[in-house]
């Protein structure tokens, strides 16, 4: 790790008010800098700043500070959200780690975290050594010819899922977007992974009110059952009258390079029964548009399979 300076504001304005990287958490940042995959010289420990509270009364808002744990075993947030967050990580990350980090963490791509190797997240220009080396836990959907490298967060993909925003400030005020539109395509410049301005911060997250939210879930597909990415997961939800779906939500990670929202799989199920054939027909067009690299060409059909068995979790045993 290179020497840095640590300083600890105490106050919003002042944080914004001050050049530096933000430290929440720290259980990505952290291990970053002491690969030297990023070397920042000043680092801000916003800890002490006052974004915090969890508000369930009309939708859904998170202080960016809350902690992952707390806001996973809090009463009223939905549970696609809440298991995607249980299934991140260990329990003693998830008492660190904060709601505001875990939406920006990096890729977890090995070229991305090894400084001997070439990396256009890393250093633009440098090539890209997953597309034709080791890529079983890499994109197929949203890639490009400049980086494969899937996107990290679980949550993610429920907030996705749930319409969720995220407030930004800086120094000239705040602005709101919608995390579907924060994040970003690799296209050409894989190192502009989000849409956060110099000297921004995620001060909060809202995720707008839906009734029927109780009936969703998150599964996760990975190579063993603790402490490890995705190899796939869906977010779903599903609002089913008299055995028939009037609205749905889906949203896959692990196999994209941004949380993959699946409007075009919500469409298909919408006013269907809820039957797993109508499921399977649904996810059948999850894939579309998938680019399989040499190892990983097995995620399209992992994809499929998952959210069936997501949707399955949300039907069975309740009368469908």
């Amino acid at each position: 790790m290179r020497p840095f300076e640590l300083t600890a504001p105490t106050t919003v304005e002042d944080a914004l008010g001050s050049a530096g990287t933000f430290l929440a958490g720290g259980t990505t940042l952290v291990d970053l800098m002491k690969l030297d995959v990023l070397t920042p010289r000043h680092v801000l420990d916003i800890n002490g700043l006052p974004l915090h509270g969890i508000d369930t009364s009309d939708g859904l808002r998170f202080g960016a500070l809350e902690r992952m744990a707390d806001v996973a075993a809090y009463p009223g947030v939905y549970p696609a959200i809440s298991r995607a967050l249980l299934l991140s990580a260990s329990q003693q990350l998830r008492n660190m780690a904060s709601i505001g980090g875990n939406l920006l963490q990096r890729t977890r791509c090995s070229y991305y975290r090894d400084v001997t190797m070439p990396c256009n997240r890393r250093v633009p220009g440098s090539g890209c050594p997953a597309i034709n080396g080791a890529n079983r836990m890499h994109a197929v959907l949203g890639t490009s010819d400049a980086c494969v490298a899937t996107h990290a967060s679980d949550v993610a993909v429920a907030l996705v899922a749930f319409d969720a925003e995220v407030e930004l400030s800086d120094s000239d005020g705040t602005r709101t977007v919608a995390l579907n539109d924060f994040y970003r395509e690799p296209g050409s410049t894989p190192e502009v992974e989000n849409d956060l301005r110099p000297g921004e911060l995620i001060t909060e997250v809202r995720v707008p009110r839906l009734d029927w939210a109780a009936n969703s879930t998150y599964v996760k597909v990975r190579d063993r059952q603790s402490y490890e990415f995705a190899l796939c997961s869906a977010a779903v939800a599903l609002d089913v009258q008299d055995g028939q779906i009037v609205d749905a939500r889906v949203a896959a990670g692990g196999v994209a390079t941004v949380p993959w929202r699946l409007r075009a799989v919500e469409a298909a199920l919408r006013g269907k029964a809820a039957t797993e054939e109508s499921f399977a027909d649904a996810a059948a067009i999850a894939g579309e548009g998938a680019r399989p690299l040499s190892a990983n060409g097995f995620k399209p059909a992992l994809l499929r399979r998952t959210i069936v068995r997501a949707l399955l979790e949300l039907t069975e045993g309740n009368g469908r």
